[in-house]
């Protein structure tokens, strides 16, 4: 005989699909999000995920969505500490990294690879704000968009295809493998780019 299922209250069983479902997006792209395969990562019945969501397209419509609140937020959570920590450029760039390496970058690619895309004024918005205020000669609100866009680019496919870019620029061995190197590189040329000779 088999033990009954424990019944969550509604929100919380949303939030464990879609957080199933989002691991699976990252994993394995968005044909690995299937009502089954969310399931079984949280202990339901096909029939338990299809009553919270309908089906498996109204799913991924509404992962895409927590998936970006998710991504924005967590991007501020790191965006406030650097603030309130008044830390210098390249903790910023460590602390963003980190963020990608904990598995958003994934996450920020198999959504855009699956259509979503930020319907706001930008989600990196208050990151951009942060960063042209640091500018001494307050410079081109397009530029700081640009290098921080770049950033963004750069951290989001660390994770996926890092070491592969550096072996195919010459690096080998510890060197390809190794992020560190890189993400410091990032934090001098984002300091280049906003012209910030100090910390803060």
């Amino acid at each position: 005989m088999t033990a009954p299922r424990a019944r969550r209250p509604p929100e919380e069983a949303r939030r464990l699909i879609l957080d199933a479902a989002a691991s699976l997006l990252a994993e394995s792209g968005v044909a690995a999000v299937q009502v089954r395969a969310v399931a079984a990562r949280v202990g339901m019945t096909d029939a338990g995920v299809t009553h919270h969501f309908g089906n498996r397209e109204k799913l991924l419509a509404e992962l895409l969505r927590h998936g970006g609140r998710s991504l924005r937020s967590a991007l501020d959570d790191v965006l406030k500490a650097w603030l309130d920590h008044d830390a210098d450029l390249l903790e910023l760039v460590e602390s963003l990294h980190g963020l990608y390496e904990r598995g958003y970058g994934e996450l920020a690619v198999a959504m855009h690879a699956a259509g979503w895309r930020d319907p706001g004024s930008g989600m990196l918005d208050p990151v951009v704000d942060a960063l042209h205020a640091l500018r001494p000669d307050g410079g081109s609100l397009d530029d700081t968009r640009l290098a921080v866009a770049a950033l963004h680019q750069a951290m989001a496919t660390e994770a996926l295809y890092g070491g592969d870019f550096r072996r195919s620029a010459g690096l080998t061995g510890a060197a390809a493998e190794d992020s560190a190197a890189q993400v410091r590189w990032w934090a001098r040329q984002l300091r280049l780019a906003l012209g910030v000779t100090r910390s803060r």
